[in-house]
């Protein structure tokens, strides 16, 4: 994305994988093409059907708002990334103090979540300060907000839904907080 100077090629590149996306899902119709691509479907339906789409549609909608600013685009899709997969992996190996909005997670989840946001976010923040040259220490506090924040919003969403909510709102948490200048 550092090499475009319009959103809409970032975008151009993003959106298709929303139709790819959707072609392998559960929904698709045409489910011989679910079965060519086989490994892509699979993934599709390991979690929920509609979130690997919903991934697809938020890291294309932050492409085309803010292709010209990607590390506005990575502090809502590195959370999602990064976090989420530290929260599933530490969750169901280590998750004991359940609790449920809309499902059940639990607070080691949680954790995981924040802290794979967190690490993921200071190092594609570090990574961006090099080639934008901003400071990452006026950084930080973004990052460690946006962070919290995506941890809440992965608690709190319904099954799938985080894969909009938390891009979204890292994003946003992020340019409110200053990250985004």
């Amino acid at each position: 994305m550092p090499c475009f100077t319009d959103s809409m090629f970032p975008f151009l590149v993003a959106s298709p994988f929303v139709a790819v996306t959707y072609l392998v899902s559960p929904y698709s119709p045409w489910p011989g093409f679910a079965e060519r691509m086989r490994g892509l479907s699979d993934i599709t339906e390991e979690g929920h059907g509609t979130g690997l789409i919903l991934y697809a549609v938020s890291y294309s909608a932050l492409a085309l708002l803010y292709g010209t600013k990607p590390y506005i685009v990575a502090a809502g899709i590195l959370p999602m990334a990064y976090g989420d997969s530290v929260a599933a992996l530490v969750g169901t190996t280590y998750g004991r103090h359940r609790f449920r909005v809309f499902e059940w997670k639990s607070l080691e989840g949680c954790l995981g979540m924040f802290i794979g946001s967190l690490l993921s976010l200071l190092t594609g923040m570090a990574y961006f300060s090099m080639i934008y040259g901003f400071s990452l220490q006026a950084h930080v506090v973004p990052v460690l907000v946006t962070s919290m924040v995506v941890t809440v919003a992965e608690a709190a969403s319904p099954r799938g839904l985080d894969n909009v909510t938390v891009p979204a709102l890292g994003a946003l948490t992020f340019i409110v907080m200053g990250g985004g200048a």
